[in-house]
């Protein structure tokens, strides 16, 4: 009987705490018994790919800051206790003391659309975005800020090797893709 009835509610959280949050919710609904009336509850994250010290990184990122996207039927006890839960501030689009108002269908499948996106691990077999002979601007490393031309494309490797001008001396380096911007 719940099932037929559930739709996907966003829940406003303090900013930071989203995953926190999420198994506080997960822990109290399972913890009174109320799972028949709730089915998910979402924190949309993305993969985000960062270069420190010249080491390229994958880690998560919140995409909706201090949001949470919970599937449920919310009768009778089931709203009060989600915001009952440390760190929900209450639900999204709700007036004052009215009722929450759920998703509609197309904001459902863009957000869902996005999470299946972003899980997606990266294709390695991606083109190769510069040429033999090109010129590029070196970004990232000890000679950021420094102009090169690319000498060799190491696909396997996924290195670049280009010649840059140190002392009036040509110097090759081997840099990653993401060390080095095309000038335009």
């Amino acid at each position: 009987m719940a099932d037929s009835v559930k739709k996907w509610y966003v829940v406003r959280a303090i900013g930071g705490q989203e995953n926190k949050v999420k198994n506080y919710i997960e822990n109290e609904i399972s913890r009174l018994g109320l799972s028949d009336y709730v089915d998910q509850v979402l924190v949309p994250t993305e993969k985000v790919v960062q270069v420190r010290n010249g080491k390229k990184s994958t880690r998560e990122r919140v995409y909706f800051p201090g949001y949470i996207m919970v599937e449920a039927n919310l009768t009778g006890e089931v709203p009060h206790v989600i915001k009952a839960v440390t760190g929900v501030i209450g639900f999204l689009g709700e007036t004052k003391g009215g009722e929450p108002v759920p998703m509609r269908q197309s904001e459902i499948n863009r957000m869902l659309g996005k999470v299946d996106e972003l899980t997606v691990q990266p294709d390695h077999n991606i083109a190769i975005p510069y040429t033999v002979g090109e010129t590029v601007k070196v970004i990232d490393g000890p000679f950021n800020g420094f102009d090169g031309v690319i000498e060799n494309i190491h696909e396997e490797k996924r290195k670049l090797e280009v010649m840059v001008k140190i002392f009036g001396r040509k110097t090759p380096l081997e840099l990653n893709y993401m060390q080095v911007d095309k000038i335009s």
